[in-house]
């Protein structure tokens, strides 16, 4: 497959010229297998629109019937590839998981040839490696992000063909060869556009808190996390006569919270349990004050890019690569969140943790570090993008989030102008 994929000198260049000079040209996004793999592609595909983008835009995704059910829930043409997993340990799958990557390969070439896309964007996740391939064997320029501290293996192998590799962190681009350090831009982690669009007021209605004491929001991710709901039962007695606490519990372990609430009316008033948060979660944010949960890539974005200091619990141990615990790291460093790791995880330093940021100094100095930490860079220069006009736009814009960084990035490749917006 290798002689097959490589890209022939000017093919790159070549076809994003005639994909320039179509009116309406398409964009491609590939990515899943998590929904840390979809969702940040959906948000800049929502940026996308609200700049002005009228082209195309499609997704290559497995066959997972969840990653396709939210790409099309969210109204975007989606094309299933077959896709198998890239394991480093000796395993019997790896060798029927190939045919399975070939297969993608084919598919993705086929489904790319019909849709002659001026970019391929991948999120990663192992099956936006056979679309990657395939895009740069037909002269497709492709940019790949990382949301994490460290790349993933998808991410490693994507990079060695892309045009652009987009990191969350600065310190991302120690991992990459020196060979691939000039294509490396550090833009954040896309955030949903409407994530900013949260009303404090309505917030503070739909919990039922008042304004007179902090409220802290607590994330277990879309499953939820036992070890954080038992940290905040554990914590409700110490805290709700200081705090209010809305609490995403995850709808498999919601009726054992409820159970678990002590018969405190106190308590009980300032404690609010909630199994799924859905479109209200941008008014819960923006009510809060402080984010606690795990240090995923999708927490830590949303919270500093909307400038919540956080207190993170990253999952760790053997059932995970580490990510989790290199992000909450990296938050820290930046002095955006304070970090409860392994058995560091008590609830008194869960309490220790909340009432420090009641600090006014303190919690203002976090804030700030929150809004540095989400900005990206204003004086962004590339001599390779088509239009310089374009070029200029992401630095006129004075766009301080990834994922209005990332649209106009895409964008000024393909030649398009952005709307500008107030």
């Amino acid at each position: 497959m290798s002689a097959e994929i490589a890209a022939q000198p000017g093919e790159t260049q070549h076809a994003a010229t005639q994909a320039g000079a179509n009116a309406q040209p398409c964009i491609v996004f590939t990515g899943g297998g998590t929904g840390g793999h979809i969702y940040p592609g959906l948000a800049v595909i929502d940026e996308l629109r609200r700049l002005g983008f009228t082209g195309r835009i499609a997704w290559i995704g497995s066959e997972k019937e969840l990653d396709r059910s939210i790409v099309a829930g969210h109204g975007i043409e989606y094309f299933a590839i077959p896709s198998g997993k890239f394991r480093r340990e000796i395993s019997f799958q790896n060798l029927t998981d190939l045919g399975r990557i070939v297969a993608g390969y084919f598919r993705a070439k086929s489904v790319l040839k019909m849709l002659r896309p001026a970019l391929l964007f991948s999120k990663g996740g192992y099956v936006s490696v056979p679309p990657c391939r395939a895009a740069t064997a037909l002269g497709i320029p492709v940019f790949t992000h990382e949301s994490d501290a460290s790349p993933g293996l998808a991410t490693r192998l994507n990079s060695a063909h892309a045009e652009r590799i987009l990191t969350s962190w600065e310190d991302t681009a120690r991992f990459f060869p020196q060979s691939l350090r000039s294509r490396i831009i550090r833009t954040g982690n896309p955030t949903r556009p409407d994530l900013f669009e949260g009303d404090k007021a309505r917030g503070l209605k739909l919990l039922g808190f008042s304004d007179d004491r902090p409220i802290l929001f607590v994330l277990g991710g879309s499953q939820g996390a036992k070890e954080v709901n038992r940290l905040v039962l554990s914590s409700l007695s110490r805290l709700c006569p200081t705090v209010q606490i809305v609490h995403q519990t995850g709808q498999a372990h919601y009726e054992d919270v409820l159970h678990a609430i002590p018969d405190d009316p106190a308590i009980r008033a300032a404690y609010r349990p909630l199994a799924y948060v859905g479109k209200e979660i941008a008014d819960i944010y923006a009510a809060s004050d402080i984010v606690a949960g795990r240090a995923g890539a999708g927490t830590v974005w949303e919270a500093a890019s909307l400038g919540k200091p956080m207190i993170l619990i990253p999952l760790s141990g053997t059932g995970t690569r580490g990510d989790q615990v290199e992000n909450a790291a990296l938050a820290s460093k930046a002095d955006a969140a304070i970090v409860l790791e392994g058995d560091k995880a008590t609830p008194e330093a869960f309490v220790a943790a909340v009432q420090s940021f009641l600090n006014p100094e303190a919690y203002s100095a976090a804030v700030n570090a929150c809004r540095k930490l989400a900005q990206v860079p204003h004086d962004f220069a590339d001599p390779n993008l088509q239009s310089l006009d374009v070029a200029n736009s992401i630095n006129n814009a004075g766009s301080q989030h990834a994922t209005e960084f990332i649209a106009r990035l895409i964008l000024a490749r393909i030649g398009w102008r952005a709307k500008e917006t107030q």
